[in-house]
């Protein structure tokens, strides 16, 4: 091959390389930008939050194929037969990644059923916490000590879901201790007067039931409902101003005993 082949060559298939390059950069370059255009959007904002994350990246998808697809073209590669030897590349690809594929599905799946939504509070197996966003891929969960948990979407379609915030309201019971000695109308009317507390519904009304003769106290339940929102501020509140009121009034509250008999 002489010098005037090679520069041909060069003059052919370099220009061709260049421009597919060029293509590929500022391509890529746009698509960003057109991106972030239309998920900052006010209609776009508008969207169900769960299903934005979703479409973000569905997006993405769409335009960073449709930039790599006119590079190729601009290189003067035949577009069928780069379609045709990615979809044979896709079949290998499919076949090692059937976790990933299961997990595109499974997002479709929670998307159209709506099992969870952005901001609910559920649990997954032994993980709970806020839902922050459906992804193509994962589910991303934000746990109440602020630890950012990303499940796959195929275990969310696979397991059972505890939702926490569906139904806007949760029942709260807190667990007390008193001696055998005790009043138990009194225990009742002492712990029903911290059930007044802000936050606890007044339907269904709150109760006091007893739950356990122990054996080394009677224990006891304070029932309550409330919003969501308000169930751990009440979990621990009614905790400590339940004891604090069982005190004043003079209750003993046992520490576990047992009692030894020596013939």
């Amino acid at each position: 091959m002489d010098i005037k082949e090679l520069l041909k060559l060069i003059e052919t298939y370099g220009l061709k390389l260049l421009g597919g390059l060029a293509v590929l950069i500022v391509g890529l370059l746009l698509a960003k930008w057109a991106v972030r255009l239309i998920t900052r959007g006010k209609r776009f904002q508008k969207i169900d939050p769960t299903v934005r994350g979703f479409l973000t990246a569905l997006i993405k998808l769409l335009l960073y194929s449709a930039v790599v697809l006119a590079a190729v073209g601009v290189m003067g590669v035949p577009l069928t037969s780069f379609v045709t030897i990615l979809a044979s590349a896709g079949v290998a690809v499919s076949l090692a990644m059937q976790g990933a594929l299961s997990n595109v599905v499974g997002g479709v799946a929670l998307l159209l059923l709506k099992q969870v939504k952005a901001g609910e509070y559920v649990k997954v197996g032994e993980i709970e916490g806020t839902v922050r966003t459906i992804g193509m891929f994962y589910t991303e969960l934000v746990t109440a000590d602020n630890r950012h948990v990303s499940m796959p979407n195929s275990s969310l379609t696979n397991t059972a879901i505890v939702n926490y915030t569906r139904e806007g309201t949760r029942r709260l019971d807190i667990p007390f201790s008193v001696s055998y000695g005790s009043d138990i109308a009194l225990v009742r009317s002492t712990l029903l007067g911290v059930a007044g507390a802000d936050g606890v519904l007044d339907e269904p009304a709150p109760q006091v039931l007893l739950d356990e003769c122990g054996d080394s106290a009677v224990k006891v339940l304070l029932r309550v409902w409330c919003r969501q929102e308000k169930y751990w501020e009440l979990k621990f509140g009614l905790a400590e101003s339940g004891k604090s009121a069982l005190t004043e009034a003079g209750m003993e509250i046992p520490f576990p005993q047992m009692d030894v008999h020596i013939r």
